[in-house]
């Protein structure tokens, strides 16, 4: 306000100035959510949504009719098919009397799991214990699963047909492809090269992966026909056989990702200081000892991440068994996924939508708890 002269009083400010400052400074404090607000929109109309209206058609037998969508919401039957109805056998496997061999298996694994539980108990508060009561339920019902059907001599389903490819392919893929990280990252002639064409296989289309290795499968006309030939199998049909042709995919599937875990580790192990690994040579380490002291402990950390990725993609495969088998003999080689492909072209899409969030809730239990117990523990031994 301006005194008797005419001036204005020092630290006020004329109404529209403050007006307008105010303004300025509300802008400024939410400036972070306008920026990020078009992203978080996106987000919720081309993913969130999608997923949370897809409940619907879980819960749901939906009819497709000349005017659009049809609804009838029958709850959790879409669900309960997998495991009591006509489908059981396709998901879960044809579950019958438990071998002794199966019933020694859950037994090892339910005995396991209660001293892990007990343990945990010690040292962890209630909240963690939740996930690691939810964590325990899933590995012994897939370990009754697999004592009922596995080890009793009876066909598996998709379910473990899945968890196969995951820990099965994925065990494979970290151990060749740090193992050729490491050839890699030694003082050799020619190592370079050998990172190109190590690295080709993952700049490939999955489609192109999938008719490449069916042709290269072929034991009758493909490039391996005369080795075939010579080992007086050439008669013999993988594809006919289950146990073969889920081996078979796992071998193609690794050849395409092999390159993926060499390159990170590849990385990772560059970065490790090379005055300690000249230091322990110096002392006369043996290379067993450098890797498992020194090389191992500054890499770890990397190792676990990049295997929770490659769980994650493991667990979505669908496209070399539906290339190559089409998810035969039978179902053998039928992922989960592929499964609930199948079931979505025959047009029963609120059972495909109950299988594809059995296979999202599968995903998360699975790679939170290796995230949880092994990503995050191996994190904090790096630490200490």
């Amino acid at each position: 306000m301006p005194n008797a002269s005419g001036d204005v009083r020092p630290g006020r400010a004329p109404a529209g100035i403050l007006q307008r400052e105010n303004w300025g400074e509300w802008l400024d404090r939410h400036s972070r959510t306008f920026f990020i607000a078009p992203a978080v929109v996106l987000i919720l109309i081309f993913a969130i949504f999608p997923t949370f209206y897809s409940i619907v058609f879980a819960l749901s037998r939906v009819r497709f009719t000349g005017e659009g969508l049809k609804f009838r919401l029958v709850w959790f039957q879409n669900f309960a098919k997998q495991f009591f109805g006509n489908d059981q056998v396709h998901f879960l496997g044809k579950i019958g009397a438990m071998s002794w061999l199966g019933m020694l298996f859950l037994a090892a694994v339910i005995a396991a799991v209660a001293w892990w539980l007990y343990r945990s108990s010690r040292t962890t508060g209630w909240f963690g214990m939740i996930g690691r009561i939810i964590s325990a339920a899933m590995a012994i019902f897939v370990a009754w699963i697999a004592g009922a059907t596995l080890f009793s001599g009876n066909p598996i389903g998709t379910l473990l047909t899945t968890l196969f490819y995951v820990f099965v392919g994925c065990a494979l893929q970290f151990v060749i492809g740090t193992g050729l990280a490491f050839l890699c990252s030694q003082p050799i002639s020619g190592k370079n090269f050998f990172r190109v064409i190590f690295f080709i296989p993952l700049m490939i289309t999955p489609l192109g992966v999938g008719y490449a290795m069916k042709m290269v499968a072929d034991i009758t006309k493909g490039p391996f026909q005369p080795l075939f030939g010579a080992a007086t199998v050439d008669a013999w049909v993988w594809s006919a056989d289950p146990w073969a042709a889920r081996i078979v995919m796992m071998i193609c599937d690794s050849w395409q990702w092999i390159p993926f875990i060499f390159i990170t580790m590849l990385a990772a192990l560059e970065n490790v200081p090379r005055d300690h690994v000249e230091a322990a040579q110096v002392d006369g380490a043996s290379g067993i000892e450098i890797f498992k002291e020194i090389v191992w402990p500054q890499i770890v950390p990397v190792a676990v991440t990049v295997l929770l990725i490659r769980m994650i993609e493991a667990f979505k495969i669908v496209d070399l068994p539906n290339i190559m088998t089409g998810g035969g003999p039978g179902s053998s080689t039928e992922s989960m996924t592929l499964h609930s492909m199948y079931i979505w072209r025959a047009n029963d899409v609120g059972t495909s939508a109950a299988v594809a969030y059995l296979l999202l809730l599968l995903t998360v239990v699975t790679c939170a708890s290796f995230f949880n117990y092994v990503v995050l523990g191996q994190l904090r031994r790096a630490r200490a």
